[in-house]
């Protein structure tokens, strides 16, 4: 019979095996490729000494092929809950150094029941992903905990912030839970995301690639904008993740944390007054008036790599977070595309979701033409901004730096798709399109008929340029609130703000709407 102390010795003994289950061999392989293991991930990124684990002695219950032989406490996957900043989070971290990370019926319960806690606690769920995908030795079965994982990504999304962390390969339908929560973080050079692997993709279609060009961070943070941030490395990779996690709140009920500011709320930015060029066809940088206006110049670009043409990423206006989408000027003139429609939208209602305001730069002079854009979509998602736009009920505050023409004015949170506050800046131009189109488009017969059809040209886009380049006739119809000097933007922001700190925009009720997919 074994005695308290014995029982107690049992315990410390299991407790260290689960620390390590596949043995020290395995934990030295996994640091020999750069990486940490699935616990030492967990205590990097939580608050030291937060860290709770939840189901350390879970095995699998299967003996096919060998694995009756084979017990791993664990079942390769830590989970727990902990904070971070003092917020609590729920985490799961899978372990590559235990069958690689596969996937099975006892580690997706594990998973699964984290998931469960995190939403029936209001509290973010954060996933670390280092997996070679489903369990072979446990068929269906592996398949059906996946699902289990997808149905539950699906109930929590815009109830919790979601967070998936890619620090190994992640393939097959093991992609998919990341590709369901709200923000992807991945390692440069160590992982991979990929529905079929290399050899799959050579053995029928082929095409020879490697595992870094087929899902590799930069892929994806490049090509796809399936990867929403890259880390340099694994230190990086909890920097960027702590970032993110102060921008957003517990759940959908909370607004996210209101830090101590003494940033001058009412500060001048004297800069923003130069920003805007006095040609109309010279670029300039719109992260100069984003750092100009955010608190300590303190920007988290989301998918900045991705899409450049717009961009989109968090700050705070005098402690608050506020999620900024503004067109860049400096990549394709700003032009709203395919890929900028999708990535803004996508953000757009990300901050809906959770209660983050919205502040939106716009300098755009239109849809980008052309028969790619048009047969890749741009009506579809186009219309998909739009949507989020017109279907936020979170504060929108709209500054209009430059260009706003065509249809691209009504997307960018104009005052007719419910924007509450539109502010314009004096060298701010609105209209159905720029001057040189639009004289071409009216005046075609004249401009033919002059004498001397260059210099009507330039007389007529210089009175229209006089006429309609500016933003006092939408200011005199009320859809622009105020013109303002630039230098006072971060001022003007902040006011607005805290007017619409108490907004209430209820809707009709619906099971939901039906977003342009």
């Amino acid at each position: 019979m074994k005695t308290r102390s014995d029982k107690y010795a049992e315990l410390r003994a299991k407790r260290a095996q689960a620390y390590a289950p596949a043995g020290a061999e395995a934990v030295d392989r996994q640091h020999a490729r750069g990486k940490r293991t699935a616990r030492e991930r967990v205590e990097a990124l939580v608050d030291e000494g937060s860290f709770l684990e939840l189901d350390r002695f879970v095995v699998h219950r299967t003996n096919a092929f060998g694995l009756d032989e084979k017990e791993f406490l664990g079942d390769g996957v830590v989970t727990g809950h902990a904070t971070i900043d003092g917020r609590q989070v729920f985490l799961f971290s899978q372990d590559f150094t235990v069958l690689g990370g596969s996937l099975g019926e006892a580690f997706a319960e594990k998973v699964c029941k984290v998931m469960d806690l995190a939403v029936r606690t209001g509290s973010p769920l954060v996933g670390i992903n280092d997996s070679g995908g489903a369990r072979i030795q446990e068929g269906v079965v592996s398949l059906g905990g996946y699902a289990e994982i997808f149905w539950r990504n699906v109930a929590a999304s815009g109830v919790i912030p979601q967070i998936s962390l890619i620090a190994g390969p992640c393939a097959g339908g093991a992609v998919y839970s990341p590709a369901i929560t709200d923000f992807i973080l991945m390692t440069d050079k160590i992982s991979q995301m990929f529905i079929t692997g290399p050899e799959i993709i050579k053995t029928v279609t082929g095409e020879e690639v490697s595992f870094e060009d087929l899902g590799g961070a930069m892929t994806h943070a490049t090509r796809s904008g399936v990867a929403h941030l890259v880390a340099s490395d694994e230190d990086n990779l909890m920097d960027l993740t702590r970032a993110l996690f102060s921008f957003v709140p517990q759940s959908n009920r909370e607004r996210p944390v209101r830090y101590d500011c003494d940033d001058d709320p009412q500060r001048s930015v004297p800069a923003l007054d130069e920003l805007v060029p006095d040609s109309p066809a010279q670029p300039y940088d719109m992260h100069s008036a984003i750092e100009g206006v955010v608190d300590y110049g303190d920007f988290l670009e989301i998918q900045p790599l991705y899409a450049q043409n717009i961009v989109c990423g968090f700050g705070r206006i005098n402690g608050e977070t506020v999620g900024i989408v503004a067109n860049q000027p400096n990549v394709l003139a700003g032009v709203l595309d395919t890929r900028s429609s999708v990535k803004a939208a996508r953000f757009v209602r990300f901050c809906d979701a959770f209660n983050i305001a919205l502040v939106t730069f716009v300098d755009v002079p239109g849809f980008l033409p052309g028969t790619d854009q048009e047969y890749g979509g741009i009506i579809l998602h186009g219309a998909k901004l739009l949507y989020a736009f017109a279907e936020a009920t979170v504060p929108k505050i709209t500054i209009i730096t430059r260009k706003a023409y065509g249809g691209a004015y009504d997307v960018m949170a104009s005052k007719h798709i419910r924007a509450d506050l539109n502010l314009a800046w004096p060298t701010a131009e609105i209209a159905v399109m720029g001057a040189e189109g639009a004289v071409k488009t009216i005046f075609r017969r004249d401009i033919a008929a002059a004498a001397n059809p260059e210099a009507k040209m330039q007389e007529l886009v210089d009175e229209y340029t006089e006429r309609f380049a500016n933003p006092y006739i939408a200011a005199q119809r009320g859809y622009v609130d105020d013109v303002i000097e630039a230098s006072a933007t971060r001022g003007a922001i902040a006011t607005g703000l805290e007017m619409l700190r108490d907004k209430r925009a209820p809707r009709p009720k619906r099971k939901h709407g039906n977003i342009p997919l």
